[in-house]
């Protein structure tokens, strides 16, 4: 079966690659408000590795505590909790996209600004 789009067997590539789309598509924090401990690009790279490596929450921490070079490629200055990543997933799967800081218009949690 041949393939038009490119793959790849690694997952430091995929977490390159998520990074750069996630910074082309999504703004880097939900609120001017967040605690800029981890950005939406490095979560949305997070939950491509997730499913990349066929691991749970709890799987993922610890393959990014053992995991020097993954967490150089994403940015990590530490690790970021189970239960933090969880959350984060369901805030960028929300039905209306995530939250923006657009300065404009935008619609949070299915409520106009």
């Amino acid at each position: 079966m041949k393939t038009t789009r490119p793959m790849t067997k690694s997952a430091v590539d995929l977490a390159r690659m998520a990074l750069s789309v996630a910074r082309e598509s999504i703004p880097a924090y939900s609120s001017k408000f967040s605690r800029k401990d981890f950005t939406q690009h490095q979560h949305f790279a997070l939950m491509a590795l997730r499913e990349f490596l066929k691991a749970d929450y709890r799987g993922l921490e610890q393959f990014l505590k053992d995991w020097a070079e993954l967490r150089q490629v994403l940015g990590l200055e530490k690790v970021p909790d189970h239960s933090t990543i969880q959350k984060a997933a369901e805030r960028l799967l929300e039905k209306g996209g995530p939250m923006t800081s657009c300065g404009g218009p935008c619609a949070v949690r299915g409520h106009a600004a």
